[in-house]
Parts: structure tokens; C-alpha cells; sequence
């Protein structure tokens, strides 16, 4: 017997709440849902990855990065505004052009489902939008985003951007070789061995 898991609740003002929170108490264009969402590439941009990667990028770097939200499979790390457009460029810079990453960025006229505020119970249901580093009202927000220390968006004492990009690729990409199923001799490793009798 299939057992189906319920779609997050809906609040009932369609996420309007929500979306007027992040307007009046961080400055964060939104967009009522449902689900509310924040709009990116006006106060920051996102970095998205697998939820497991994202975990190790948390233990080696956790220091520098912002705001960090988590949605199902899924983390989603801000940083600074304008970070979108240079992610192609910096990952050929860091050597990971042309190899395939489940890492993406969020810029310009994109979106990402808006989490609770920090302090507000969520819907509770698997897979919400929940903030694992949640950004503080009434503290600029963008002055603690990774960014790049060469562009407008740079800030001296703000984590380095191409930092937290390069550890997200090595965890992508540990997280794509651990997910491979092995084939050939190598998977034959573990098996006894039989020698041929004479």
C-alpha cells in the first residue's frame, strides 16, 4: 500500500505575511505566494547545491558564508548580489570549467522560496523551506554575503566568494563520484576471489 506524504500547508493569507516580512524587516523584495518567495539579484544572489554537499561546505567554511536556507534536497547559500554572473568565470578560474557540477546560481529575475522568519514555527512539513543560518533583522545583511573581493560587491571583512565556490565544487563533485555506481573490476573488489584450478 503507496503512502502519500501532504503538500506543505498553505498559510491562508497565500504568503502574504511572510512576503511583507521580508520587505519591512530586511528590505528584501518578495512575492506573495503561495509559496512566498524572495526575489534574487537585487540584495543577493544564490549559490545552489545538493543538501549533502551543502552540509560539508558548512563544516569547512562555515565562517564565511551568510545566510544559508535549506529546502528539501536542497541548500541554498546567499551571497552577494551580482555573484550569479561571475560563477561561470570563477569556476574556470578555480580549474572546474567544463566538468559537470550540480551546482547552479540564482540571479537576476530569479526566486527562491522564502523560509519562515527566524523565531516562526514553519509548516513543519518534509522538505519546507526552513533558515539553517538565518539572516538577523535590523542588521545589514549584505555587508556579511560572500562576494567577490575585486567587484563592486566586494567589502573588506565580507567572506571571500570564490572561497565558498570552491569548496561547493569539491563537495559537488565528491557527492557526484559517491553517487555513481561502480562497474568493471572495481566492482568486483569486494567479491572472493576464485582461482582457476589446474
Amino acid at each position: 500500500m503507496a503512502t502519500t506524504v501532504p503538500s506543505p500547508r498553505t498559510p491562508p493569507d497565500g504568503g502574504r505575511e511572510l512576503a511583507l516580512w521580508y520587505e519591512r524587516e530586511l528590505g528584501w523584495a518578495a512575492v506573495p505566494g503561495p509559496p512566498a518567495q524572495l526575489v534574487t539579484g537585487l540584495r543577493f544572489d544564490v549559490l545552489d547545491l545538493p543538501a549533502a554537499a551543502g552540509r560539508r561546505v558548512l563544516r569547512r567554511v562555515d565562517a564565511a558564508t551568510g545566510p544559508v536556507a535549506l529546502r528539501g534536497r536542497r541548500m541554498r547559500f546567499l551571497v552577494a548580489a551580482g555573484s550569479a554572473e561571475e560563477l561561470p568565470g570563477l569556476l574556470e578560474w578555480l580549474e572546474w570549467g567544463g566538468i559537470s557540477l550540480d551546482l547552479a546560481a540564482l540571479g537576476a529575475d530569479g526566486r527562491m522560496t522564502a523560509p519562515p522568519p527566524p523565531g516562526r514555527g514553519g509548516s513543519g512539513a518534509p522538505g519546507a523551506a526552513v533558515w539553517l543560518r538565518a539572516p538577523e533583522p535590523g542588521r545589514e545583511v549584505e555587508s556579511s554575503l560572500p562576494a567577490p573581493r575585486s567587484g563592486p560587491w566586494g567589502r573588506a571583512g565580507a567572506p571571500c566568494l570564490a572561497r565558498l565556490v570552491a569548496a561547493a565544487a569539491v563537495e559537488c563533485h565528491r557527492a557526484r563520484l559517491l553517487s555513481v555506481p561502480v562497474r568493471g573490476p572495481a566492482a568486483r573488489r569486494g567479491a572472493p576471489q576464485r582461482f582457476a584450478s589446474s
